[in-house]
């Protein structure tokens, strides 16, 4: 198995348009989370995390807000990295879970709109804008999308199929997605408040984020590596997760085996942590299954809203520059602990030496994914 290092990252986001922008606003308390009244969007008033229109000052009318958020991501990440994305040995992975649905709300439905709302267009037509030479690799696989592209990646480098993959997620709120979730039950009408007792349900957001992975480590920055990772399905329920927790026990569990990294080297935890009552309960359950109760724990919907397929990318990137900062951001909306099983919720910013987080996410469907992020030497490592 190859080491995967983390040639570069980026968000682009409500609240920034690079990680360090991103990063320095969660350290600031600072939240993209508002309340909205727009009726075109839902009948009642809302909170998200949304981008103020007009995004940018030039737009490319080739380009839906969707394939410009990703372009913009995409763009600074490879530029950090300093990679040419026409080389033979470099493919890009794209995560999303509604890509360009919205088109179905603005337009009749036809058959060339058929083609052209497919994630599959969108995945073409930013290959062809950076000129990589390979067809792009899809990932949606629900709200683990993003977490799950980065394990897809690791497996194509591990493999020895590419030296170098551009990963990057994104998603935009629309009224179908936004509607979705209100059918549920599950939007809070508030800030959301994850892991707390008197959480509502979730805020959605919208955002991008990107990951330049490589088989060659940079050599201007301390290394950092994706070393593990995991994925399962507990089939409980096509919306409802595990009621026990053991099936994201089980993607962490492999996660950790295959970083050859012991429960007690994680120095924190990226959660998913939603806010909803059966997503906190269920990850309360699997980390006391990991023995990971004691260890800092974060969500920071309360900051971005959930993202969907590019919840796991973002956060693994705030994770990232957590490490490289020495900075466990604080779960915002959190007061009273709420979960069925205890957790250490952070409650304001931690400044300690960290090597080693973990980073989870679960979906509709059952699926759950979790990966290991690690900086530099672990003195844990087995």
């Amino acid at each position: 198995m190859k080491k995967v290092y983390v040639l570069s990252q980026n968000i682009f986001s409500p609240l920034g348009t690079t990680a360090k922008e991103n990063f320095d606003a969660l350290c600031k308390n600072e939240s993209g989370v508002q309340v909205y009244h727009d009726q075109q969007k839902s009948a009642v008033p809302f909170c998200a995390a949304l981008f103020n229109a007009p995004v940018f000052q030039s737009r490319n009318e080739a380009f839906t807000l969707f394939e410009e958020i990703l372009t913009a991501s995409i763009e600074d990440a490879v530029a950090l990295a300093g990679i040419d994305t026409r080389a033979a040995d470099t493919v890009l992975v794209l995560s999303s879970t509604k890509g360009n649905i919205s088109m179905l709300e603005q337009q009749p439905v036809t058959d060339a709109l058929k083609q052209e709302i497919g994630l599959t267009a969108s995945a073409q037509k930013i290959a062809r804008h950076f000129g990589f030479q390979h067809p792009p690799v899809i990932v949606s696989h629900a709200c683990i999308s993003g977490t799950l592209a980065i394990i897809t990646a690791k497996r194509l480098l591990d493999a020895g199929k590419f030296k170098t993959v551009v990963v990057a997620g994104a998603d935009v709120i629309t009224r179908f997605i936004l509607s979705g979730f209100q059918s549920f039950q599950a939007v809070s009408d508030e800030l959301c408040r994850p892991f707390d007792a008197g959480r509502k349900g979730i805020n959605l957001g919208e955002g991008a984020a990107t990951l330049v992975l490589s088989t060659d480590a940079a050599v201007n920055m301390e290394p950092v590596l994706i070393s593990g990772g995991g994925v399962s399905n507990d089939a409980n329920h096509i919306s409802g997760p595990s009621r026990t927790g053991e099936e994201l026990f089980m993607a962490i569990d492999r996660a950790l085996k295959e970083a050859g990294v012991p429960a007690a080297a994680i120095d924190f935890i990226s959660a998913h942590g939603t806010a909803t009552l059966y997503n906190d309960d269920m990850e309360s359950r699997a980390m006391n299954l990991a023995g990971l109760q004691e260890v800092p724990v974060n969500s920071l919907k309360g900051y971005y809203g959930h993202t969907l397929g590019a919840a796991g990318l973002l956060e693994a990137v705030i994770s990232i520059e957590s490490l490289r900062n020495n900075t466990i951001i604080p779960t915002r909306g959190f007061e009273v602990p709420g979960t069925v099983m205890p957790l250490n919720v952070c409650r304001e910013l931690i400044k300690k030496p960290l090597h080693a987080c973990l980073k989870t996410t679960s979906g509709f469907g059952g699926c759950n994914a979790a990966i290991i992020i690690e900086k530099k030497f672990n003195s844990f490592k087995v």
